[in-house]
């Protein structure tokens, strides 16, 4: 039996909930700032470093996602290559999902947490799934 992914065991916790949820999703591009210095064009060009500029975001209710790479595949389809997808849930009340307001005003803000590098409480996960960690 194999362990399910970070994906799927969060699709299965929202499913999970006693309140019907939404999922969120913010992809964000590694980006290299204008007045970097040499070194950090140097570790940027190796894959590290950099900053994280959201380039879209997305709802969707548990129901509507299958696997990790559909989401992959829609996501490239809609929007420019991105290097992370940080997700959140969102929980409804009495047995309603959140309303459209409440999914725009946790996507805006969870947009500006990506632009200011607090991903805390959120997953981050990597082109093919893989969880990230940031220090």
């Amino acid at each position: 039996m194999t362990t399910p992914s970070h994906f799927e065991q969060l699709l299965q916790a929202a499913v999970a909930q006693p309140e019907p949820q939404r999922l969120l999703f913010v992809f964000a591009a590694a980006e290299l700032p204008d007045a970097a210095s040499a070194a950090q064009r140097e570790r940027f060009d190796a894959g590290q470093g950099g900053a994280l500029a959201p380039l879209a975001c997305v709802d969707k209710a548990p129901a509507d996602l299958t696997t990790f790479e559909a989401l992959v595949a829609e996501s490239r389809s809609a929007s420019p290559p991105w290097h992370v997808v940080f997700i959140a849930g969102l929980p409804g009340q009495g047995s309603r999902p959140p309303s459209a307001q409440r999914i725009d005003s946790a996507l805006e803000a969870m947009v500006e947490n990506v632009r200011l590098g607090r991903f805390r409480g959120y997953l981050a996960l990597g082109p093919t799934g893989e969880p990230l960690t940031f220090s």
